[in-house]
């Protein structure tokens, strides 16, 4: 069966309800916490995508055992340090920077050196970033030149650490709040703002962490050695995946959508912020506080003059994973964009900021860079005609999703390779797109 799919046409007007996949950073958290729970945890709408079932495979090589009746995952946890890791053991994140960051600091108590590895993608990815906290609590860490693969061996002996985090990942907070779980005393984090999902997650579980805010930081405080029940929790629709819908439905003609029950957790809705910005009527309805995230529908309408932003960088951390297609609103709004300070986007499944550069080139947009700043010329006559293939993009899930909006919003006829890229975080992203009509072969 060939990996590539072909798009020959545009989309043509739509009204549809839609859901998209759900999200993938919560069901993640949510299979790792219910590994350090006491008892059965049963978590229902859990994404079926690659990463977050590498994260399955990763607790039951740990001793964790689980099972699925319909559309609920049944995980048995024994606690904190609950593992029961054998000699020798090899844990293969694939392509999920989470899973590996995360999974590190569930492992600071691990008697065994247990092993890390990756994919071609993800062996290229910093880990200094988790190995420097985590040699602070007193953990054991070799690794290639702080590239995977990884070897971790745990310590009885933890010690609680205060800790900057400045670059705002969540992953990074979240390893050290994952390893400070396992330390005596209190762990101290001052984190810039990013993704607080673990936060909300251990709130809900009535885990003793407290969150202040001050002046785009977070002071984390979390008091390590207290154990917490199995629970039961239902997963959002994820807005990173959301996102290309709402470009989609924008950048069409007389089109509306309804994506409905996702999560519009404030750390993650930066797209809708500078979508708004442009000029998009974008409206969250029908909002919910569900066990301390907010989900809502989401409902767009085409708009034909979006205008440029110079967007602020205080929204980069929240719009990180989604500035692919926001680039794309950018290639067809009228005037000049400006983003800057986006050297995170080069340190994600593939140097993001570099391919999006070549992508926007590709299709006839004008884009300056200076080091991390870029200024891209909108077009708003824009309209593609000839051929185009995409590949050689470290089959990077959201280069693909890009690279299928453009083709069904701007025209021309396009080869996109490495369609099973999509597993990595919404299987359903083609099944979605061709029930709102879209012609893919």
């Amino acid at each position: 069966m060939s990996n590539h799919i072909s798009i020959n046409r545009k989309l043509k007007n739509f009204n549809k309800i839609i859901q998209v996949s759900s999200d993938k950073s919560i069901s993640i958290r949510s299979v790792l916490l219910a590994s350090q729970a006491v008892g059965t945890s049963k978590i229902s709408n859990l994404l079926e995508s690659e990463d977050v079932l590498n994260s399955l495979r990763t607790i039951k090589k740990l001793g964790i055992n689980y099972s699925k009746i319909g559309k609920v995952y049944y995980i048995k946890g024994y606690g904190l340090n609950g593992f029961n890791i054998k000699s020798k053991t090899v844990l293969n994140a694939g392509n999920s920077g989470t899973l590996a960051r995360l999974i590190l600091g569930l492992l600071v108590k691990s008697k065994s050196k247990v092993k890390l590895i990756g994919d071609k993608s993800l062996s290229k990815r910093d880990f200094s970033r988790v190995i420097k906290p985590l040699r602070l609590f007193g953990v054991n860490i070799e690794s290639n030149n702080e590239l995977l693969p990884i070897k971790i061996q745990g310590t009885d002996f933890l010690r609680p650490i205060k800790y900057s985090e400045n670059i705002g990942s969540a992953q990074v907070k979240t390893c050290i709040i994952f390893s400070a779980l396992n330390t005596p005393g209190v762990t101290e984090i001052n984190s810039k703002i990013s993704r607080n999902h673990t936060e909300l997650f251990l709130k809900f579980l009535k885990y003793p962490i407290k969150v202040k805010k001050k002046k785009g930081f977070e002071k984390i405080s979390i008091k390590g050695l207290k154990q917490f029940k199995g629970f039961k929790y239902e997963v959002p629709g994820d807005i990173s995946s959301a996102s290309f819908f709402i470009v989609l439905t924008l950048l069409s003609n007389n089109s509306r959508i309804i994506i409905k029950n996702v999560n519009v957790n404030k750390s993650r809705i930066g797209i809708i912020t500078i979508l708004n910005m442009m000029g998009a009527e974008i409206k969250l309805k029908r909002k919910i506080i569900y066990n301390g995230e907010e989900v809502a529908d989401i409902h767009v309408k085409s708009k034909n003059n979006l205008n440029s932003i110079n967007c602020p960088s205080k929204l980069n951390s929240s719009a990180i994973d989604e500035f692919l297609i926001i680039f794309l609103a950018a290639a067809k709004a009228k005037g000049i964009s400006k983003f800057k300070d986006l050297g995170e986007m080069n340190k994600k499944e593939s140097k993001r900021l570099d391919l999006a550069i070549k992508f926007l080139k590709l299709i006839g947009i004008k884009v300056e860079r200076y080091r991390n700043n870029i200024k891209i010329h909108g077009n708003p006559e824009l309209n593609l005609t000839k051929k185009y293939e995409m590949k050689n993009f470290l089959k990077d899930h959201r280069i693909f999703f890009l690279s299928c909006i453009a083709a069904l919003t701007l025209g021309g006829k396009w080869k996109i390779n490495d369609k099973d890229s999509i597993n990595t975080s919404f299987p359903d992203f083609l099944k979605t797109l061709r029930i709102i009509g879209a012609k893919i072969n």
